[in-house]
């Protein structure tokens, strides 16, 4: 009984090996650690599989650079690089993510902050936003917060932000503005919509 008990916890614990490909693409080779890294929180997507209706797959897994790049910080990943076989560090990730990505420091506070607070952070694409914010998961509930970052300093117009409310309103979630402050910290603004 100890050996398995041993077994099951050294196998969640292993690093799972990725690779980073043609410079922004970051892939979990190996199905069983891409259904393990999606088990745990949802990270990820299965390559070729829209909505996974399990969290065990055949497929290699997607990881997002911010996924990528929270997971090194968690020690979850070992990265290494394609064109060459190095490891690649948190702080090269970092940095070949800001050359690819508009505002990825301010992206990734907000994305590392809505993570250490227990929420699953999915892609809001769909919804016009950042991210997607759930408290248990993609098919386990519906996202609450749809979350739109906001670098520090830019204004916004009332009708980006009316346009933003009455979407959130009509797919029944709240809309959220996130941006970082001077202490480098998140700040929320949530918004919703009443009907007169």
């Amino acid at each position: 009984m100890e050996t398995t008990e041993k077994a099951e916890s050294e196998k969640t614990t292993t690093k799972k090996r990725a690779e980073l490909i043609s410079g922004n693409r970051v892939i979990v080779w190996d199905p069983e650690e891409g259904s393990q890294l999606y088990a745990e929180k949802f990270y990820g997507q299965p390559l070729g599989i829209r909505k996974p209706k399990s969290p065990m797959f055949t497929r290699p897994l997607e990881l997002s650079l911010l996924e990528a790049l929270y997971l090194l910080e968690k020690g979850k990943i070992e990265l290494t690089d394609a064109t060459d076989g190095h490891k690649i560090t948190k702080e090269e990730l970092a940095e070949k993510a800001e050359q690819t990505y508009i505002d990825f420091k301010t992206k990734y506070t907000v994305y590392r902050d809505l993570r250490e607070k227990g929420y699953v952070v999915r892609p809001g694409l769909k919804f016009g936003a950042d991210f997607s914010v759930y408290e248990h998961g993609p098919g386990i509930d519906h996202a609450p917060l749809i979350v739109s970052v906001v670098p520090k300093g830019t204004q916004l117009s009332p009708i980006e932000t009316v346009r933003a409310g009455r979407l959130a309103t009509s797919v029944r979630k709240k809309f959220v503005i996130a941006t970082v402050g001077p202490t480098g910290e998140p700040k929320y603004y949530m918004f919703t919509w009443h009907k007169p």
